[in-house]
């Protein structure tokens, strides 16, 4: 909020939502003791508890892959370190370690595929995997484990972690989980199913906080003549634990207030306000832009239906019908950037085809930074969800994933040494163009039809 008032901004402030308990870990130390003496690599899994000092105890392997394996495991996990995973398959060669879009895929990206209808296949299995999680841990906790670990999915010894419980008030905290680099996972298994004695000390110490339930979102506004048609930047300041967020979503907020800051020095005749607002709660399902969409545009009703009720906010299914607010019209569009470092290659329409003229038109003057990409194909996963869900024009770009997948999302490589300046550079111009043109044009930016109740979920209530 400070640094957007020396850019110069105007109305710099905090808004803040319910996100629940909060969570922090200061120490993570895990050592193999026995058949040999070594550090591990490992972190904990957001929302999980510590071990309340040094503890040690003997590895075991558990096999579940539905609730009712557990029983069989009964009496036999007490003062034990359960590793839950299979051996993971390290493909040295599986993923370029630095991609950049070409020529070809780039225009592979301009056919428009037709969208699957129905549930999502990926929920459907993500709710699966969430019920059993919730059955492990419970059993894990009256057991009496020490701790879960779960192995990495990536090699070289890159850990990929985000959560493994939850920051409802309500939701148990169950036992200490950690998730291991791949290699030294897959040491542990090998030596467990050679019927070998596995010993581990482990350290973590991780605090829940619940002094405050509330999370906030930054905001902070560039005025037009007309001051209440908004055109909206923006980006999540929220990252994992593992590194620092650099890559997922520093750049981001780094190239939109750079982008404010352009468009601020210029000193230009706007119509429309531009706003800038950095969100939170990204990561645990896009709550700090989808409470602000709820404060400022449009609301659904609350689901009455428990088995919604027992899930997370961000993956319970959307209700209806929508309740449009009076800021709902006067809202312009949303440009959203979280895909890592990489340079801006493009932009997605959200199946908006109305929207692909005016950015290709748009694209015309900063072809020469490698940005000229069109796709009226949906993108998911991050903040411009929150405004397309309530019929509200929000865009994604595209960019070079560069090492964004192979080695920094959500993993202890995300820090600086892995972010491009001249790339944010080349997107911040993009992106402060692309807000120009949007808070300049004479029209209101072209809008699909309000969304509507899917066929699929007709006939059941209206409010699930």
């Amino acid at each position: 909020r400070d640094a957007l008032v020396e850019i110069g901004l105007s109305k710099a402030r905090l808004e803040r939502y319910e996100l629940g308990v909060g969570w922090s870990f200061d120490r993570c130390s895990v050592t193999e003791l026995e058949p040999i003496a070594r550090p591990l690599t490992a972190y904990p899994r957001a929302w999980t508890p510590g071990t309340d000092g040094p503890v040690e105890g003997e590895a075991m392997r558990m096999e579940v892959e539905v609730a009712e394996d557990l029983e069989s495991y009964a009496g036999q996990v007490e003062g034990k370190i359960v590793f839950l995973d299979d051996l993971v398959e390290v493909d040295r060669g599986r993923e370029a370690a630095l991609s950049v879009l070409s020529d070809e895929e780039l225009a592979d990206m301009e056919s428009f595929r037709i969208p699957r209808s129905g549930p999502s296949p990926w929920r459907q299995r993500y709710l699966k995997t969430l019920a059993l999680r919730k059955e492990l841990n419970a059993f894990l906790l009256r057991e009496g484990a020490i701790a879960v670990v779960r192995s990495s999915s990536r090699e070289h010894g890159i850990v990929n972690v985000s959560r493994g419980g939850s920051q409802d008030p309500e939701a148990s905290r169950g036992v200490c989980e950690l998730q291991m680099s791949a290699e030294h996972y897959n040491a542990i298994v090998r030596a467990l199913d050679a019927d070998k004695v596995v010993r581990l000390r482990i350290d973590v110490e991780a605090r829940f906080h619940d002094q405050d339930s509330r999370a906030y979102n930054t905001l902070a506004d560039l005025p037009g003549r007309r001051a209440k048609e908004i055109v909206l930047v923006g980006a999540h300041l929220d990252p994992w634990h593992a590194g620092t967020g650099a890559t997922d979503n520093a750049v981001g907020c780094a190239v939109a207030m750079e982008a404010m800051r352009i468009l601020e020095s210029l000193d230009l005749r706007l119509r429309r306000t531009v706003r800038i607002g950095l969100w939170s709660g990204e990561e645990q399902g896009i709550l700090g832009s989808r409470a602000y969409v709820r404060e400022h545009y449009a609301t659904r009703p609350a689901t009455t239906d428990s088995a919604q009720l027992e899930l997370p906010e961000g993956l319970r299914e959307l209700t209806w019908p929508l309740q449009i607010e009076p800021e709902h019209r006067n809202f312009q569009a949303y440009f959203n950037l979280d895909n890592g470092a990489g340079a801006i290659r493009g932009i997605y329409t959200q199946e908006n085809a109305a929207a692909a003229v005016l950015f290709r038109d748009w694209f015309e003057p900063v072809a020469d930074l490698g940005a000229a990409t069109v796709t009226n194909r949906n993108t998911r996963g991050t903040d411009h969800l929150s405004f397309d869900r309530v019929g509200l024009p929000g865009f994604q770009f595209i960019q070079d994933r560069l090492d964004y997948f192979s080695r920094t999302h959500h993993t202890q490589l995300d820090v600086l040494d892995y972010v491009d300046e001249e790339d944010l550079q080349k997107s911040a111009v993009i992106l402060a163009w692309f807000l120009y043109k949007a808070a300049t044009m004479e029209d209101r930016f072209p809008r699909e039809p309000l969304p509507q109740a899917p066929l699929w979920m007709k006939g059941t209530a209206s409010n699930h």
